[in-house]
Order: structure tokens, then C-alpha cells, then sequence
């Protein structure tokens, strides 16, 4: 790889949204737990709940979290984490983990409607 001019670094910034307001609504999920779960649980250079200034996790209202940050950061790795929250609250049998768009994850119920529409012979 070819280096940048001395003295200039590249700053990433990686700005992820999980929105839960489906659940929320639903009285089944609670945005100010999981915030705290985040803060406690993300790991930086190796140590969890040692956030700094690398990264920021902020709740917008009732439906959404905002996860920023400077240093390199995993999409996949926030998936991870908001389905240990789901198994630890027992919700990971109604609620899925869907990403809607490039940086952003959805917490959606599973669609039971349609599953028993089949007829037994």
C-alpha cells in the first residue's frame, strides 16, 4: 500500500443506527438498558466499557441508537451484541436482528401470521 504524506493520518468515521421502535411500541423492549448494555459491553482495544473518546453511543427518543466512531468498527459486531441483549432478555424468540440499509440495523418481530396456513394430511 502506498503511504499518505507524513503527518496526515486517516481519520474513519463509522456511524451506525439500530432501530428498535417496533418492539418498543410494543412495550417489549427497553432503549435505555440496551444503551447501557452497549456501553458496558463494546470493546476497545480490548477492554469492554472503556469507550473514550473512539466511541460514542447515544439513544435518539424512544426508538433508535447511535453508535459513532473514529477507529476502525464492525457492523457485524453490533449484530452480535444486540442478539446477546435479545437471549439475555429472553426476546430472541420474537425479535430478529434485519439490516434495512448500509449502516443501519432494524429490530423486527418474526412473521408468524402466515405459518399455519398448510394444510396436514
Amino acid at each position: 500500500m502506498p503511504k499518505t504524506a507524513t503527518g496526515k493520518t486517516t481519520v474513519t468515521k463509522h456511524k451506525f443506527v439500530i432501530d428498535y421502535s417496533k418492539p418498543a411500541a410494543d412495550g417489549v423492549f427497553d432503549g435505555a438498558d440496551f444503551e447501557k448494555y452497549l456501553h458496558d459491553r463494546i470493546k476497545v482495544d480490548g477492554k469492554a466499557g472503556q469507550l473514550g473518546e473512539n466511541v460514542k453511543v447515544t439513544r435518539d427518543g424512544n426508538t433508535k441508537i447511535t453508535v459513532t466512531s473514529n477507529i476502525p468498527f464492525s457492523k457485524r459486531y453490533l449484530k452480535y451484541l444486540t442478539k446477546k441483549f435479545l437471549k439475555k432478555n429472553t426476546l430472541r424468540d420474537w425479535i430478529r436482528v434485519v439490516a434495512s440499509g448500509k449502516d443501519v440495523y432494524q429490530l423486527r418481530f418474526y412473521n408468524i401470521a402466515g405459518a399455519g396456513d398448510e394444510d396436514e394430511e
